[in-house]
């Protein structure tokens, strides 16, 4: 049996919601991949009257299409979808049978519309949290549009694949045999790469809004959804709904929840907006702040909103080393995700740069999977938690060197070193390794606003108690901000500190409210 006794449990009432016969074409071998591939097919089978399965010759084996009867859907799986993506798997199954899709319809019609022919594989690994929106995504476009067909590959069960193409990163996604993209990506991105993307058209007639929301991470969901509660006109703009929480992989400590994962807490966050009367508008870049009659809003896009507050709430993004080679080998080699990326350094020697909590959790999960780790860590001893130090000092494939000033990431074609500087001795030395994780922080997304609002030395916007900043009707919360502690539930605290403060500052100003 591959699905154990709970997870049937819940398959079971899945299966009940699909709406016609799915036809499961299976491509099968003798290796343990197919065996498996194999059970689950026909578990899936036995338990639902509606799904068939018969034998075929795919491109690839093993792995086996979702399909209606008499009917190509292009949707494929190559490998087994499990871990990550069994949400993935169960998902195809409702949507090929028939069942509509949760999406908006004009993001559907969007699909629809699309011309020409695109056939998608994504290479991706199980342990990656990022991937499933990709593959799912794609499942979708498939289902929607005849004209498009994907295939999701896993990177375990094909390693000769991955390494032939030098795919050192996931979720990477070829479009018709050719590079498209790599990382996490919506849906919304993945039609905007395709030339499906708004213009600044669409943002021409909107009226200014009582309290414009720039960030949808935490600290933004939290504030335009104490702002809407107030019944005044709320707008949020968003790069990418959920922020930074979409590259977490595991959260352990927001109260009364006792476990989730980053891409499952953004969803909830945005299902939450989306229940209020609330403008989103999501995959926009904030480019200029202004403050005129209004407080103006340019975007990337060449639009300009305009809010009588706003609340900027931004977040942060991981922080670069800053060395040769870094930029030149990122996806190949250097990698930001361990979790995403660790699966398809099997076997390798890598490096972790960072001595923090991030820096030694990510070295100990590496080291379940890699054949050595190697931690540089800057200072003289490391900062992470003394349980993590000790976890990690059991592990016998990690070595850790202190004092070590990680000074170029080398490489030809893609990483094959690290160079560092040992601080106590000032020599220069290299350790040969295939990969690199960079584990060093956090640093804020606030560039973009150059000297409109006071900053610190660090980059962070600088506010009072109440979230405001050194111009009147404009606030800030979460990760962008000085507030010392960057975690998800005290950036949802601010968030809403920031909105409260920015109705108050309405009510009190000559400016009337728009409900």
């Amino acid at each position: 049996m591959i699905l154990d006794a709970d997870i049937k449990a819940q398959l079971a009432q899945y299966l009940e919601l699909l709406e016609g016969d799915v036809l499961l074409k299976v491509s099968a071998g003798s290796d343990d991949v197919s065996r498996d591939m194999l059970a689950l097919v026909n578990e899936l089978s036995a338990m639902s009257a509606r799904i068939k399965v018969e034998h075929a010759q795919l491109e690839r084996t093993p792995s086996f299409s979702v399909s209606r009867i008499g009917e190509d859907t292009g949707i494929t799986f190559a490998g087994i979808p499990l871990g990550h993506e069994f949400t993935s798997l169960v998902l195809a199954l409702l949507q090929v049978s028939g069942r509509a899709p949760k999406a908006d319809a004009k993001v559907i019609d969007q699909i629809k519309s699309i011309q020409g022919n695109y056939h998608f594989d994504s290479y991706i690994s199980l342990s990656c949290q990022n991937c499933p929106e990709v593959v799912q995504s794609l499942n979708l476009m498939s289902v929607l549009n005849p004209n498009i067909s994907h295939t999701m590959i896993d990177g375990g069960a094909f390693k000769e694949e991955v390494e032939s193409k030098d795919i050192m990163a996931v979720p990477t996604v070829f479009l018709n045999g050719e590079p498209f993209s790599s990382g996490r990506m919506s849906l919304e991105e993945l039609l905007a790469k395709l030339g499906s993307a708004p213009d600044a058209s669409e943002f021409a007639d909107k009226d200014p809004y009582d309290v414009l929301v720039v960030g949808g991470g935490p600290a933004g969901a939290s504030a335009a959804i104490y702002a809407a509660r107030k019944g005044i006109r709320t707008g949020i703009v968003a790069e990418r709904f959920g922020g930074q929480v979409l590259d977490t992989m595991s959260i352990e400590n927001f109260i009364s929840v006792r476990q989730t994962d980053g891409p499952k807490f953004a969803a909830s966050l945005e299902e939450h907006v989306k229940e209020y009367n609330i403008d989103v508008m999501n995959l926009q870049r904030a480019k200029r702040l202004e403050k005129k009659e209004f407080i103006e809003l340019e975007l990337e896009n060449g639009a300009v909103l305009k809010g009588k507050t706003v609340i900027l709430s931004t977040g942060a993004r991981w922080r670069n080393i800053g060395v040769p080679g870094e930029a030149e080998f990122k996806n190949k080699g250097v990698a930001y995700c361990p979790h995403c990326d660790g699966p398809l350094f099997a076997g390798k020697d890598v490096a972790v740069v960072g001595g923090g909590n991030s820096g030694i959790e990510a070295a100990i999960d590496l080291a379940n999977i890699v054949n050595h780790v190697t931690v540089l860590e800057y200072k003289a001893e490391l900062k992470a938690d003394s349980v993590l130090q000790d976890r990690l000092k059991s592990l016998p494939n990690v070595t850790v060197l202190t004092n070590a000033r990680t000074h170029e990431i080398t490489g030809t074609d893609k990483v094959n070193g690290i160079s560092y500087i040992d601080l106590q001795t000032g020599d220069e030395k290299h350790i040969q390794l295939s990969g690199v994780f960079v584990q060093i922080g956090l640093v804020p997304n606030t560039d973009w606003l150059g000297g409109t609002v006071d900053r610190n030395k660090f980059g962070e916007i600088i506010i009072d108690q109440r979230g405001a900043t050194n111009i009147p009707g404009v606030f800030a919360a979460g990760d962008c901000t000085n507030n010392p502690y960057k975690q998800i539930i005290i950036s949802m605290g601010s968030g809403a500190t920031a909105s409260l403060s920015a109705f108050d500052h309405l009510i009190r100003s000559e400016v009337p409210v728009m409900a």
